[in-house]
């Protein structure tokens, strides 16, 4: 294994991942923004050779990379676009992948970040600063957005931590970026994160996987229960009354103890498992205790550190 702490930033253009970088740097990483990654393996390989005055670097991946890859243009956003234009934007994208995966075979510990948000909060940033996307090639930032989504999906699929930036100011997100940083600094583990959230704000896209617990039994309709939260012992004995509830439940925690060890074996960093019911006020914060509950031994005897979040606890 490399001498090196290697945190790559990769995501969607308007995400922050300029503010990330900077954040980075404000606590000791030596930072590149923007570096080809055809340099990738030369750049490392000087880091090592820097006899211990460099130990931690940050390097940002983006579709920058693509406009200007030798040979490789990106793609124009119109779906009618077919011929060898298309076929030698997604060389990029391929190489990046690919040098990445031989790069951690040989031994250097890269840890992807990839930072996204929701397609109407990148539209407003990119209205407010007056800038034009990378990929919107005379279209709209919407064609652009969605085009740089799909293109970065292979990225994001090998990610160890994903961060949705849709709710954070810069301030958020750096103190965001430096928390990440400085505990994986300290501990090295993994961390599982069980997320709550409603349907009706969102899915969230940090979620690796996303479970809906919209077919149990639903205290809104309860009228003594309706205002309640979760975590109220009253609405949290109503949703585990229900066999399904429990079983629910059951084949969850199933499902967790077998993908575990494998994402694990894959040096996945962080895995978020996002528990889903209509407002994220009632049944999604019910199991999301109930499942820390039951996995918190389990996940400290594996070294598995765990998070609760509630995203949309206090909404509506």
């Amino acid at each position: 294994m490399k001498h090196l702490r290697i945190i790559l930033i990769s995501g969607l253009s308007g995400s922050g991942k300029t503010t990330a970088i900077k954040a980075l740097e404000d606590i000791g990483f030596y930072c590149v923004d923007n570096l080809p990654v055809l340099l990738l393996p030369k750049f490392l390989e000087l880091c090592e050779q820097s006899g211990g005055k460099i130990s931690r670097v940050a390097v940002v991946e983006d579709i920058r990379g693509a406009v200007s890859y030798p040979g490789s243009p990106v793609p124009p956003v119109s779906s009618e676009e077919s011929g060898p234009n298309r076929q030698e934007g997604e060389d990029f994208f391929e190489d990046s992948r690919r040098i990445i995966k031989n790069l951690q075979n040989e031994g250097y510990p890269i840890e992807i970040l990839f930072l996204e948000s929701s397609d109407p909060v990148l539209t407003r940033r990119f209205s407010e600063t007056r800038r034009q996307h990378p990929l919107a090639f005379g279209g709209s930032i919407l064609e652009g957005i969605s085009l740089e989504r799909k293109n970065l999906q292979g990225i994001r699929d090998m990610a160890n931590q994903v961060i949705d930036t849709t709710s954070f100011n810069v301030h958020q997100l750096k103190e965001r970026i430096q928390q990440y940083a400085q505990k994986e600094l300290i501990s090295g583990q993994m961390t599982l994160t069980l997320l709550s959230f409603g349907y009706s704000f969102g899915v969230p896209y940090e979620a690796d996987l996303v479970l809906d617990a919209r077919c149990l039994p639903n205290p809104y309709f309860v009228e003594e229960l309706k205002r309640l939260r979760g975590n109220d012992p009253r609405v949290s004995d109503y949703v585990l009354q229900w066999e399904e509830t429990r079983e629910f439940i059951d084949r969850v925690h199933g499902l967790i103890q077998f993908l575990l060890p494998l994402y694990i074996r894959e040096r996945k960093t962080h895995l978020t498992i996002a528990i889903g019911c209509t407002g994220g006020r009632h049944r999604s914060i019910v199991i999301t205790h109930q499942l820390a509950e039951i996995l918190r031994k389990e996940l400290t005897e594996r070294g598995v550190s765990l998070s609760v979040r509630h995203r949309d606890a206090e909404k509506g």
